[in-house]
């Protein structure tokens, strides 16, 4: 099969592209190479190098029509990975979050809704994000799904999740493909906007639509500089530079933390499974992980001598808790994680520390977050 992974030069992409050719199909890429992910220069990056001699490389933007008329001619399917990222950062990037996300998205189904075209499926990587705080249970009301904490609470030390009419704690449960969408930051509404423009153009274009909510990704290959990253890379690099790591919150706070090999895996399943055509899936482990325990535990196998502290600073739009259930995916597709949380980090850690610590804006963004009021 002739396949564009869009974004396929980056930390998943680049893998899943290494596994679609180890199953005989064709790969196009389309990359930026943005300099946030490969560095300043990107024959340098070793995403990029591990990839460069094997697909046909092609080097743009999903904004630019011309490059993405280029690379979708000829292609059966489509695996739509490139985005920016970082949740903190689109609560001040709004319009090119905007741009990219849903702008790159929109002008890849116009193009295919307005010319001849070969394809006949697209993945779409979605996010955890898109569900805000996650499912939640009140002994008085049932299932809830509660908004954003309020920061006069937060700022107090209570980072509890609370729900109108709920007098008593309420209990973390999986979060289900069903449940409520309510996005919490700027990041998680252009990842929802792209989902329902893809499973709600296709169907009329005669394409196979398949969403992917990714839960929170790790492992070898991610960002070690990048400050927008998730915690894993942030906290290893500073560990393996002798830094504190500051903790928000209470620690307590909780994701699903999914090996990127997983991911891949899952994904191959939504580009070759006959099932997965028009399903929306979650992807994840179905158990939730404390930042407390993410740190204790770099701590431990990195064998770091470093404070770890746990501030009270909070960013808003954060969630609070959210975990995967993986009831539909396990059903459909077959698919179970090859790797648990401890599996998965201890592969990370032996990877992260052959790599070494690299330099990293991460102090002078948590400053620019301070600056625009969403860092307390």
């Amino acid at each position: 099969m002739n396949i564009l992974i869009t974004g396929g030069a980056g930390f998943i992409g680049s893998r899943l592209a290494l596994r679609l050719i180890e199953r005989g199909h064709d790969v196009t890429v389309l990359d930026t190479l943005s300099p946030q992910i490969h560095g300043d220069d990107p024959d340098a990056s070793p995403l990029f190098a591990s990839i460069r001699d094997k697909v046909r490389f092609v080097r743009g933007t999903v904004t630019d029509r011309a490059a993405m008329e280029q690379v979708l001619a000829g292609r059966e399917a489509v695996v739509h990975l490139a985005a920016e990222t970082g949740t903190g950062q689109s609560m001040y990037q709004i319009e090119h979050y905007s741009a990219v996300n849903v702008g790159g998205t929109a002008l890849m189904l116009d193009i295919l809704a307005n010319a001849p075209h070969s394809v006949k499926r697209i993945v779409v990587a979605s996010s955890r994000s898109i569900y805000g705080e996650g499912r939640y249970r009140s002994a008085e009301l049932g299932d809830v799904y509660p908004g954003a904490r309020d920061a006069a609470d937060m700022s107090a030390g209570d980072f509890a999740v609370k729900y109108p009419g709920a007098t008593t704690p309420l209990e973390l449960v999986a979060t289900d493909e069903d449940s409520k969408i309510h996005p919490s930051s700027v990041y998680g509404i252009t990842k929802q906007v792209q989902e329902q423009l893809v499973m709600t153009v296709c169907p009329s274009l005669g394409i196979e639509g398949v969403a992917f909510r990714y839960q929170n990704v790790f492992g070898p290959g991610q960002s070690l500089s990048n400050p927008y990253t998730g915690i894993l890379s942030i906290f290893s690099n500073l560990m393996m530079q002798g830094k504190p790591i500051n903790i928000f919150e209470d620690g307590t706070e909780s994701r699903d933390f999914v090996f990127v090999d997983d991911v891949v895996e899952a994904t191959v399943l939504g580009v070759e499974h006959p099932a997965a055509a028009n399903q929306i899936f979650n992807v994840g482990t179905g158990v939730p992980v404390s930042v407390m325990t993410v740190a204790q535990t770099l701590k431990r196998l990195i064998d770091a001598d470093v404070p770890i502290t746990v501030s009270g600073n909070f960013r808003i739009g954060d969630i609070r808790h959210n975990y995967a259930d993986m009831t539909r995916i396990e059903a459909l597709l077959g698919f179970r994680p090859a790797y648990d949380f401890e599996r998965g980090i201890a592969k990370f850690v032996e990877w992260a520390r052959a790599t070494g610590a690299r330099s990293s804006a991460y102090e002078a963004s948590l400053d620019e977050m301070r600056a625009k009021g969403l860092l307390k």
